[in-house]
């Protein structure tokens, strides 16, 4: 219990930067500032009731967090423009799948 939210969080801000650091070192700041964006994706929450719920798994209950919304994620490492809102979209999924991992 006490591990879980610096899992979470810590998937969700330091594993990004690190990531940033690493692929992108040059661009790194822009990069990591695009992963933080991708945290937007949250904003679904608000379409449920109640909007937080700390034992309920965001992935496939959410619209942004739904298989099909993961599917458009991939995709869009294919191109070399989205590649990095991509990387940034899956990041977060992966913190919230760990997140769902974690739920007791």
């Amino acid at each position: 219990m006490f591990l879980r939210p610096f899992a979470h969080y810590g998937l969700h801000f330091i594993f990004p930067l690190l990531i940033a650091l690493f692929l992108y070192r040059k661009t790194w700041k822009t990069t990591y500032f695009i992963f933080l964006l991708c945290m937007l994706i949250d904003l679904d929450h608000l379409l449920a009731t109640p909007i937080f719920d700390p034992n309920r798994c965001s992935i496939n209950f959410h619209p942004l967090h739904s298989y099909y919304a993961i599917a458009i994620y991939v995709g869009f490492l294919i191109f070399k423009k989205t590649r990095i809102l991509g990387i940034g979209l899956l990041l977060h999924i992966l913190a919230d799948t760990v997140d769902c991992w974690m739920i007791q």
